[in-house]
């Protein structure tokens, strides 16, 4: 966890990977208008699906997670439980101050650490006297949740809370019954008090040689779900996200949103199958990828940090190329002349429209065909998700000298997938569709130039290199390996 050394931005920053937004207008360049007034019906979803709760998760893309406490105080990543509450005295204290900065780089939600592992509250429970009413900071009236809740509520950004499972001062932790009576006394309190929160974090983090302890999830979470219906718990096991397996910001290049919850635990699920998903999973529980920005207190400088990981994204994904070409299928579902799930539909933006393929076929090709020839170096692909995942292997080639070269391939798609490689030019495109579980939809394909690439050093890379080599787990022809650490730190 990182701390904010200065007063007026402590607090430890976590993002949490995702992407993209919502739209509705079809553009119908390459599809033809209907001339019928009758809709074919969507396809059948393929289950499991995902919950209103979660489809909106999802949407929101991305998150700051918020360390703050007295760990801020007494430079540790984990407290001991023995710090005297006197030490929390943030007389900076700005809120607005932290969720105008999440804001302005993207985020869409803050989750606040509301307890960590020292057991030390930021809202003045009931149930202990380790909190901040307990502290001089306002003079023991001071309320670090409601103040965060109310500049999250003022500036439209989403509110989460973790509540730390271990608690290192309760001298009643490990005591089976009296603490998750306990546990969940304060979990009511935060579910009641703050407004709507979209998001509840738990883990199973616990120090060697602790207490035993029993925790009664499934009280928790029914607990959680009626106090605050459209909130998503996060764990290593779900029920609603699921930890991704590592604090790296890697995810698997498999990465299915299908999961068995009954095969895993909070706590000790194991990290590749928390990072891959399954295939066969019977629960939706996509997977959530946290990454801090470095080790230890950062400064106030490091808001800049985040003002440039917007710029870049903004860079990068401010004009998608796609929409340039005339785009063309292997089939469409429904009537020829109908513009419903027409081709045209992947590069309207969100997931609510798609490229349908004709049922019954096993040949799903999009044709990208530009005028002028186009170079780039990022592909990103979206599903439909609310018609569940469908897609599990797929190409993209390019045409040079009349022959079908590949770029890169893929396995899972989902909510969202993005690509590097080594810059390609061309004007035509063909993204094929391999494996499918059922009838593969396309809401979205997009193509950038990503200029702060260490591809984009490299423009000769693939008449210099003939061997196949992998980046991010997928397969990229005429590129050398890349330690996956330093990538992931562009």
């Amino acid at each position: 966890m990182l701390k904010f050394k200065d007063p007026s931005c402590q607090f430890t920053i976590l993002t949490l990977v995702l992407l993209h937004s919502l739209s509705s207008q079809c553009l119908s360049r390459s599809c033809s208008s209907s001339s019928s007034s009758h809709l074919r019906p969507p396809p059948i979803p393929i289950l499991p699906l995902p919950s209103s709760p979660q489809l909106k998760w999802q949407l929101t893309n991305m998150a700051l997670f918020l360390h703050f406490g007295p760990n801020t105080f007494t430079d540790s990543e984990w407290g001991s439980g023995r710090a005297d509450p006197s030490v929390f005295q943030p007389d900076m204290f700005d809120p607005s101050q932290w969720v105008r900065v999440a804001k302005e780089a993207g985020f869409s939600r803050v989750i606040l650490t509301a307890k960590h592992h020292d057991g030390f509250c930021l809202w003045p429970s009931e149930y202990t006297n380790y909190s901040v009413r307990s502290s001089p900071w306002r003079k023991g009236g001071g309320d670090v949740v409601l103040e965060l809740a109310e500049a999250a509520k003022e500036a439209g950004v989403d509110l989460g809370l973790y509540l730390s499972p271990w608690d290192r001062h309760e001298p009643f932790y490990g005591k089976t019954l009296e603490y998750n009576e306990f546990y969940m006394g304060q979990m009511t309190e935060l579910l009641t008090r703050y407004g709507v929160i979209k998001e509840v974090w738990l883990d199973g983090a616990k120090g060697e040689g602790e207490k035993d302890m029993e925790y009664f999830f499934d009280d928790w979470f029914a607990l959680i779900h009626q106090l605050q219906p459209e909130a998503v718990i996060f764990s290593d096991a779900g029920p609603d996200t699921r930890w991704v397996g590592d604090e790296a910001g890697v995810a698997s290049s498999t990465c299915w949103s299908l999961f068995n919850i009954s095969a895993a635990k909070i706590g000790a699920t194991d990290p590749l199958y928390s990072s891959r998903g399954d295939p066969y999973g019977h629960d939706w529980v996509p997977a959530e990828c946290d990454v801090s920005i470095r080790p230890g207190l950062i400064s106030s400088e490091d808001i800049q940090v985040l003002q440039e990981f917007a710029h870049i994204r903004s860079s990068i994904f401010s004009h998608n190329l796609a929409k340039d070409a005339v785009i063309k299928a292997s089939s469409t579902r429904g009537s020829i002349n109908s513009t419903q799930f027409c081709p045209a539909r992947v590069i309207e933006e969100g997931i609510y429209t798609y490229w349908a393929p004709k049922e019954n076929t096993s040949k799903w090709v999009l044709y990208l065909d530009f005028k002028q020839s186009v170079s780039f170096n990022v592909l990103q692909v979206q599903e439909p998700i609310h018609m569940g995942q469908r897609v599990a292997q797929f190409h993209l080639y390019s045409m040079n000298d009349g022959k079908w070269e590949e770029v890169v391939n893929g396995t899972t798609v989902g909510y969202q997938r993005i690509l590097q490689f080594p810059k390609v030019e061309s004007l035509k495109l063909r993204f094929v569709v391999d494996k499918s579980r059922a009838e593969p939809l396309i809401s979205y394909l997009g193509l950038y130039v990503d200029p702060f690439s260490i591809f984009s050093s490299l423009p000769d890379m693939r008449s210099n290199i003939s061997s196949k080599s992998f980046f991010n787990g997928s397969q990229v022809l005429h590129q050398v390996i890349y330690n996956e650490s330093q990538v992931s730190n562009l």
